[in-house]
Parts: structure tokens; C-alpha cells; sequence
């Protein structure tokens, strides 16, 4: 028999056929998960939308349209999600649906973009020990063929590689920056600059941040929450939840953890400030 994920699909692909055949139009994302790489957005994706009321899009997780598609237009953005259903057992003025781009909350013109083109829009950031996401982050770049330097060699030349980038993108729009996407191991961690951006433009009220530590030790409880903050039903039925995308890191060395802890402590400590943010990662 086919897995939860694949009755999913096999739904939204349904959906898809039958809005083309009748024309309807769209839904707009109700939400956005907008990071943070390498943190588990694939899973809580993948949770959100096994909700009886929300309705993934035609992108599987996310189509990256306010980052590296914004080109594509704002039609190519609208036929990736589906319309309302108006028959059948999915039919509910309550469906919501939305996607996951865990680039647009790094990205420099992602969140205002997103501001202009979703008002209503609410924003999902999953947050992991910056320590461990930079070293996953590493890894997976290398295991990609993003990457060919050796950790302490990427991590010395990151800010040379990131010199002007930030420019460059915000005078062409149509500019993608290979080292901005894949060469940020360090950067990516500065959340606090990060969330005090998307709460200049929506406002902490619109903003839910989760620690993925928390998320993947106690998911139903997590969910409970992202459920409440979509208003929807917060104890639905979802069967396992599974760690989609799990890494199989290798131990990171102890110079590099020891550099790593050293260059979040004051990042770490405008993060922990910021409104609904209620956790901390402890050090031994």
C-alpha cells in the first residue's frame, strides 16, 4: 500500500487536474515555512500538510519564487498551488494551503517581496543550534559538489566569498548568487538579524518560530502549536511522523564545534531578546 506521503500526493495531483479542467482559480498561501536551511523544514512540511484542512502545493515543498524564481512572474507562481475544492470529501471553506523555501528568510529581497505580493501571509521559521546547521550545512554542501574546500578553509573565505553579493542582488533582481545560496555556513546562523527583518514587515504576531530540536523530540506537541497559530484544528489525526531529509553527518571535529560555539554566543544572545522566541541552546 502507498505511504501517507505518497496518498498526499497522489490527492494534490488530483486537485491540480481538476482545477485546470474547471478554470478556478488558485488558493494563495495561508503560510510560508521561510527557513531556516538544513533545520527540518522538509518534515514539518511534510506535517502541515497531512492536516485535513491544508492542501500542499504543486511544488512538492516549495517553488522558491520570492528568492531564485521571482523571474517566472507572478502567474507561473499562482498555477503551483491549488484551487478551492468545491465537491468532494476535501470541500471546506476552512482549506488553507502554502509551501516551504527555507531560502527566503536569508535571502535579501525575499521577505519584502513576500510582503508585497502576501499581506495576509503567515510566516513558520524552524530554528536549529546554528553549531549544528553550519556543520550540516558544510556537509551537505560537499555531498552535493557545492562545496570542494575543507571546513576550515570554507569557513576562513566565506566573507570574501560573500563580498558584494548582497549588492549585486539587490541591484539586478535577476542576479543569483551561487556563493550567497550555498557558501553560507556562518551566516545562515545569524538569526536575529534575520527575524528582526520579517518582524519590521509583518510583525512578530505574524511570525512563529520553532526550535527544531523541539520539533523533532516531541512533533505532536510542535504541531499543536503551528495548527493553533493557522487556526485550525490543533489535535488532528496524522499517523507517524517520520524525519524526512534526515542527514548522516560525520562528527564534527572539535576545533571547528569550538569555533563554531565562540562565533554564535553574541548572535545567540540577540536571538534569545526577540519576541516569541521561549528557548535557548545550552552549552555544556
Amino acid at each position: 500500500m502507498p505511504g501517507m506521503a505518497t496518498v498526499t500526493r497522489l490527492s494534490h495531483g488530483a486537485t491540480s487536474v481538476g482545477a485546470r479542467l474547471t478554470g478556478a482559480t488558485p488558493m494563495l498561501p495561508a503560510f510560508l515555512i521561510v527557513g531556516g536551511k538544513r533545520c527540518g523544514s522538509t518534515s514539518l512540511y511534510e506535517y502541515i500538510i497531512r492536516h485535513p484542512s491544508v492542501t500542499g502545493s504543486f511544488a512538492k515543498k516549495g517553488t522558491h519564487y520570492f528568492d531564485v524564481n521571482f523571474t517566472r512572474g507572478w502567474p507561473w507562481y499562482r498555477s503551483k498551488f491549488p484551487a478551492r475544492p468545491r465537491f468532494g470529501p476535501r470541500r471546506s471553506e476552512h482549506l488553507i494551503t502554502g509551501e516551504a523555501s527555507p531560502y527566503y528568510m536569508f535571502h535579501p529581497l525575499a521577505p519584502a517581496r513576500i510582503a508585497a505580493a502576501l499581506p495576509d501571509v503567515r510566516l513558520i521559521a524552524a530554528l536549529r543550534d546554528p553549531v549544528e546547521r553550519a556543520w550540516s550545512h558544510y556537509r551537505y554542501s560537499v555531498s552535493r559538489g557545492f562545496e570542494n574546500l575543507a571546513v576550515g578553509e570554507a569557513l576562513d573565505l566565506e566573507a570574501d566569498r560573500l563580498a558584494g553579493e548582497v549588492e549585486r542582488m539587490e541591484a539586478d533582481p535577476a542576479y543569483q548568487s551561487y556563493s550567497h545560496r550555498h557558501h553560507t555556513y556562518l551566516a545562515r546562523g545569524h538569526y536575529g538579524e534575520q527575524l528582526e527583518a520579517l518582524h519590521a514587515l509583518f510583525g512578530p504576531e505574524r511570525l512563529l518560530v520553532l526550535q527544531s530540536e523541539a520539533l523533532f523530540a516531541a512533533p505532536e506537541v510542535a504541531l499543536g502549536e503551528v495548527f493553533g497559530f493557522l487556526g485550525l484544528d490543533e489535535n488532528p489525526v496524522l499517523g507517524p511522523l517520520p524525519v524526512y531529509k534526515a542527514g548522516r553527518d560525520k562528527t564534527m571535529p572539535a576545533a571547528v564545534r569550538e569555533r563554531l560555539v565562540a562565533h554564535y554566543a553574541d548572535a545567540n544572545e540577540r536571538l534569545y531578546a526577540l519576541p516569541g522566541v521561549d528557548f535557548r541552546w545550552e552549552r555544556a
